[in-house]
């Protein structure tokens, strides 16, 4: 009788112990504090933590993903933000009557920027889907605009 209730007992104690060592650890502690703030989007204080969690222990794979994820989402964040930039310059130039050569050679080297960057972009099934969503259409206007431009 006392065998039939010694592994369940040993199996919850174990898991006990794994959650209480995960939650009073400083390093997971502090990926958990990443994980929230990779969640509401504000990855390069997650960064921060991650990496600062990964110091304390290289073995902390939580922090190791929510750090390349991290990285991950402020390389499309830089990448938006540089395409709105270029938006609004292209969208200055345009306002003009007549657009010059010069102009023109300038909105298609913006455009192939944007499109260069865009394909060094890694997502991943975690990146958030709303960045994604948002760099992927900028790339599509950028690819007209320059079908447009070197007509």
């Amino acid at each position: 009788m006392k065998s039939k209730y010694l592994f369940p007992s040993i199996a919850l104690g174990l898991v006990l112990f794994m959650a209480v060592y995960f939650l009073l650890n400083p390093s997971y502690e502090k990926s958990i504090e990443a994980k929230y703030y990779y969640e509401i989007g504000e990855y390069e204080e997650a960064y921060s933590l991650a990496n600062e969690a990964f110091s304390m222990d290289v073995y902390n794979r939580m922090a190791s993903t929510i750090m390349a994820q991290s990285k991950t989402s402020l390389k499309y964040v830089a990448y938006i933000k540089q395409a709105k930039e270029y938006l609004l310059q292209i969208n200055e130039i345009a306002k003009h009557d007549s657009i010059s050569n010069a102009e023109r050679a300038r909105m298609k080297l913006m455009s192939e920027i944007i499109l260069g960057s865009y394909v060094k972009l890694a997502p991943s099934i975690i990146t958030d889907s709303d960045l994604v969503k948002e760099a992927k259409k900028y790339h599509d206007d950028f690819e007209l605009l320059l079908e447009k431009v070197t007509k």
